[in-house]
């Protein structure tokens, strides 16, 4: 290794301590977590710095930065260190006294590594990424790069539409992370041993000809004259069409993480979480993440014992979090429950689902949930204050259900009930989200009969709904932000005016504005580069934070930036797509057949429902044929292990 490298590969902690005692929580920058690693620089031949572009508080409980995290550090001769966003405070310091964006393991300088890997969960954190790329020293244009830059790899649910950071990153990796990451590096590590052949170009080359690495820049965008896209066509020779997504089969045979991160500072989540499956396939469609992450692919009962008793014994967490995207759906969930809840009765560990779908959810299952825990407020998702809405967005669970389950819920000594919904929905009308108050009404006088009680709770949180690409409402029109807030006054104003249950119910609701803009970026190509550009030169940072976002920002930079190019912010979000058009994502491959996800949309105009694909016959999305797979059912019969109790 070169002596220049070695030297730029030193610690900056003994710079950046002496700015910490100005900044708010410093604990968050300082690393030494317990299960962190810390790896010999000169020991390893091919180094990752791993970024969830967010705050230390939300980034590092994020599942997919601490398997990837793990997987990478367990390999010989191969080191990842993690690095977040820093705060505005810190980050005006570490300008003024030139110190690099850092990882919080060893402190070195990202610029120093081989690959910079950014996890998206949201479009809202690109800017964050250009500030960490800006402090790094590496230039924001891929084109500007040189071989000693790393290579800027974005990964995450964000990363299935990349278009908008085309000009910003690499590459990017779509889909499941942990075979992917060490492809990347095995590439990598022959390119360097071979002594860098060709240069930074040959190394992105080598990743895209394995048809599972997108490199932005050697595809070409050619546009219609009225603004849509003609097409999309590689640039080189050996470079594949279409994209495909990576997808992990057998679960248990990543049972990452086994050595969970434990914070120093407060963070959004503090609990030791099992991914007990992945996938779904009930087909809501609004929602990305099910989409994308076809086919179901359950760990075992086996599987997830063994990694809760790994995981308490690692971290000394008092919670589990059982997550998936519809947790209550795994076939054996109320034998997983039952299990955890015997074996760890008398440490008092408690349980918790994500929300958990009306249809899914039974008292059994929530008492073993709450055997061991506190029993908080139960959280359901109807997303749709009508029956007709529901059924356009495939969401199949009718009044009488959330009713009939509320009642249990609060004959047995629950007192507070949250429900999820969305507003500016695909055909959605004003009567629609009116709906929603009548809703609250019955969930609170059911409450109030069945418990004999006058205090129940029931709150309504609302977001807007965003179009995202890879979804049968990827053509669908957006509602403005106006039109959100209007229709959202007027549910505000029917629930303040009832005097017998208003009182009762809680409201949370976002305004329209972020999801102009997340829907701007979320089906956005590769002209939002000047936007995002604009944005973060303009001092855009955290815009996912209520305090730090400006909508007013963003729709001057769009307006300037996108001037030249003939369309606008509405030809973006609010102007639905027809069939023929060429759309910005086609050629990254989710697996999901775009016919199949056009008669979906058809059958959501129709107010048609889908049944779950699990227990009926294929409707033919794509998935499994392309994975050489079938959704697998279970269950398996096997009880949770290990099987004592503890004493």
């Amino acid at each position: 290794m070169p002596a220049e490298a070695t030297q730029a590969a030193e610690s900056v902690f003994p710079q950046l301590e002496a700015l910490l005692p100005h900044v708010q929580k410093p604990i968050q920058y300082v690393g030494g977590e317990l299960n962190s690693t810390v790896k010999e620089w000169e020991s390893c031949d091919v180094r990752w710095a791993l970024m969830y572009p967010d705050a230390y508080e939300v980034g590092l409980p994020n599942q997919g930065v601490m398997i990837l995290y793990e997987v990478l550090n367990e390999q010989q001769g191969v080191l990842a260190e993690r690095t977040y966003s820093v705060w505005p405070d810190l980050e005006e310091l570490m300008r003024e006294h030139s110190v690099p964006q850092f990882t919080v393991d060893s402190h070195r300088p990202v610029g120093a590594f081989d690959v910079f890997g950014l996890s998206f969960s949201t479009e809202l954190g690109y800017t964050n990424m250009l500030t960490a790329l800006d402090l790094a020293g590496i230039p924001l244009e891929a084109k500007d790069r040189g071989i000693d830059d790393p290579i800027v790899l974005a990964g995450g649910h964000a990363a299935f539409n990349p278009e908008p950071i085309a000009d910003f990153i690499d590459c990017a990796v779509i889909g499941d992370g942990e075979q992917a990451v060490l492809e990347v590096t095995a590439i990598i590590r022959a390119w360097k041993a071979e002594g860098r052949p060709g240069g930074r170009e040959e190394l992105l080359l080598r990743l895209s000809k394995t048809g599972g690495v997108y490199v932005p820049a050697f595809y070409d965008v050619e546009y219609l004259p009225d603004g849509r896209i003609a097409r999309v066509v590689p640039n080189r020779s050996g470079v594949p069409w279409r994209v495909s997504k990576h997808t992990v089969m057998d679960l248990d045979e990543w049972p990452y993480p086994k050595q969970p991160l434990v914070p120093l500072a407060e963070t959004v989540h503090e609990r030791m979480s099992v991914e007990i499956f992945r996938g779904c396939t009930r087909g809501c469609r609004f929602c990305q993440a099910g989409m994308i992450t076809r086919p179901v692919r359950e760990r075992s009962i086996t599987g997830i014992g063994e990694m809760v008793d790994k995981g308490l014994k690692a971290t000394g967490f008092e919670e589990v979090g059982l997550l998936s995207l519809s947790s209550a759906d795994h076939s054996e969930i109320a034998d997983v429950a039952k299990g955890l809840a015997d074996r760890y009765e008398e440490d008092k560990i408690g349980l918790s689902l994500p929300s958990t779908r009306v249809d899914a959810f039974n008292i059994d299952l929530a008492n073993e949930l709450t055997r061991n825990g506190r029993r908080s407020g139960l959280t359901f998702a109807p997303e749709g204050g009508s029956e007709r809405i529901r059924k356009v967005i495939n969401k199949m669970v009718s009044e009488e259900d959330l009713i009939r389950t509320v009642a249990t819920a609060y004959g047995n000594g629950w007192r507070q009930v949250k429900l999820y919904f969305m507003c500016g929905l695909p055909t959605e009308t004003d009567d629609d989200v009116l709906q929603i108050a009548d809703m609250a009404t019955r969930v609170i006088a059911k409450g109030r009969e069945v418990s004999g009680s006058g205090d129940i709770r029931c709150t309504v949180s609302i977001g807007g709904f965003v179009p995202k690409p890879h979804t049968p409402f990827q053509w669908a029109p957006q509602l403005s932000a106006e039109e959100t807030d209007a229709r959202l006054q007027k549910l505000r104003d029917k629930i303040r005016g009832d005097k017998k249950y208003g009182r009762s119910i809680g409201f949370r609701y976002h305004d329209g504005k972020p999801g102009i803009v997340e829907g701007l970026l979320s089906r956005g190509d590769r002209r939002l580069g000047a936007v995002i550009r604009a944005v973060y030169d303009d001092g855009g940072r955290f815009d996912g934070w209520r305090e730090h976002f400006s909508y007013d920002r963003w729709m001057a930079c769009a307006d300037k930036a996108l001037e030249p190019t003939g369309v606008d912010v509405d030809w973006y979000t609010t102007r639905e797509r027809g069939y023929e058009e060429v759309l910005p994502w086609d050629h990254l491959d989710s697996g999901l057949d775009k016919e199949w996800l056009w008669e979906d949309w058809q059958d959501a105009l129709d107010e048609t429902e889908v049944d779950d694909c699990r227990w009926t016959p294929c409707f033919d999305c794509g998935v499994c044929p392309a994975m050489d797979t079938e959704i697998q059912v279970g269950p398996t019969g096997k009880k949770l292990l290990p099987l004592t109790v503890v004493k």
